[in-house]
């Protein structure tokens, strides 16, 4: 993509110029050449470059072409990935919801371009942290997708891929598992083994498996991928940053906490020029460096990036925000951790409530702050409150009359839970 991505890049800039003076600024040539450079940009992970040019386009589609008309849709939907990839979510959504409903009229509900922005809608549902609301729309989505464009058609796969990623999100990963593993080798066939859709097949596989403490089948996975995402996307696309940081975790799930700090040190430099110091992406790479930092014993160290990274996360992403959320339950643990057990407990109490509102009482990260409390009870002399805690956490993830076993008895996290429980006694 990197190398492709400049080549058109040197093809559709000077053409962009050419038909400016040609037809001038408002011809529909003009617009669809400008709206392919800008694709371009955005494929190369220049994002803010492809905002410039999709604005004022949308604009003049609108005076030109009409509301209504498809191409003025088409730019709308470019503009909110835009805005989506650059992770300014909200501002995404309040184009996306209305062109969904327009596109429904305008297109039809089965058209293929509406298909796709309900599966962009459903994106940026999740990337908001509201992942029931993006389920609602990705599951009838895909059997959709199935019936008018094909089991292997590259929109079926991608909107197969969202909906596996909607699962993780929410906990669900062994169903995340049965999509991921038949798509990616559907992807491979259909698309090619290092064509971009694929290599976010392969991530999103890699990561569902770390979720499910496979880390080894995560890392063999990640490590070559990395390396091909390099040479196809770029060192520093976004594609490929998200890849480091990945494999990066799976080495720190590993215990391999000197080459995950290897990889995350810079990663989180290129980040901030790449993507941006506030955006959640690198604001994820934020937290996972201080857990690595927190990992190898360096808690002050991890205390001044966490710190200043929940006040942000607070402002871009939500209080509630599920992002928002597990940084404030990494604050607490660096707390603990440097023995000041008030101050974890002053963000546990509260963070716990609203992690059961917001996740659900059996979502792996409320599992996590359940167990995140009970230990600063336990620090604290309060063992009694930190037995009740470990016992409430032990049985939602193995209690056989549950109708979902959350990660199963043998991930590292229930073993690590059945000892908490154990030491409680």
């Amino acid at each position: 993509m990197g190398h492709y991505g400049a080549r058109a890049l040197t093809y559709w800039k000077p053409l962009l110029e050419e038909t400016k003076l040609a037809f001038g600024n408002e011809h529909p040539q003009t617009l669809t050449h400008t709206n392919n450079l800008a694709e371009t940009y955005s494929n190369l992970g220049r994002y803010n470059e492809a905002l410039e040019l999709q604005k004022p386009l949308l604009e003049v589609s609108k005076q030109v072409m009409g509301e209504d008309h498809p191409e003025t849709l088409t730019h709308t939907n470019n503009l909110a990935m835009a805005y989506s990839d650059l992770g300014r979510y909200n501002e995404a959504l309040e184009l996306q919801k209305p062109l969904l409903e327009v596109s429904k009229q305008v297109m039809g509900e089965d058209h293929p371009y509406t298909l796709t922005r309900t599966n962009n809608l459903a994106r940026t549902y999740s990337d908001l942290g509201r992942y029931n609301e993006a389920l609602e729309l990705q599951k009838p989505l895909l059997e959709v997708s199935k019936q008018v464009m094909g089991e292997d058609h590259p929109e079926t796969l991608t909107c197969t891929n969202s909906l596996a990623v909607t699962y993780s999100d929410l906990g669900r990963y062994n169903e995340a598992l049965e999509l991921q593993k038949p798509l990616l080798e559907v992807s491979k066939k259909i698309m090619g083994e290092k064509h971009p859709s694929t290599l976010t097949c392969t991530n999103s596989l890699a990561v569902t498996y770390s979720d499910l403490g496979r880390y080894n089948e995560a890392l063999e996975l990640q490590k070559p991928l990395l390396e091909v995402s390099k040479k196809i996307m770029g060192e520093k696309h976004p594609s490929t940053l998200t890849c480091t940081n990945d494999l990066a975790m799976t080495y720190r799930n590993l215990e391999k906490y000197n080459e995950a700090l290897e990889l995350q040190k810079p990663l989180l430099e290129v980040s901030k020029q790449v993507m941006g110091e506030d955006h959640p992406y690198t604001l994820t790479y934020t937290n996972n460096l201080a857990r690595i930092y927190s990992n190898l014993g360096r808690y002050n160290e991890a205390l001044e990036l966490q710190k200043p990274l929940l006040e942000v996360s607070k402002q871009v992403m939500g209080e509630d925000h599920p992002e928002t959320l597990t940084y404030t339950n990494n604050l607490a643990r660096i707390y603990s951790n440097l023995g000041r057990y008030n101050e974890a407990l002053e963000l546990q109490k509260p963070l716990l409530e609203v992690s059961k509102q917001v996740m659900g009482e059996e979502h792996p990260e409320t599992l996590t702050c359940t167990k995140s409390l009970a230990v600063t009870y336990s620090n604290l002399g309060r063992y009694n409150a930190a037995l009740e805690l470990h016992q409430e956490e032990h049985e939602t993830i193995i209690q056989p009359q549950r109708h979902i076993q959350v990660i199963g008895e043998e991930h590292p996290y229930t073993l690590t839970c059945t000892d908490n429980l154990l030491h409680s006694m």
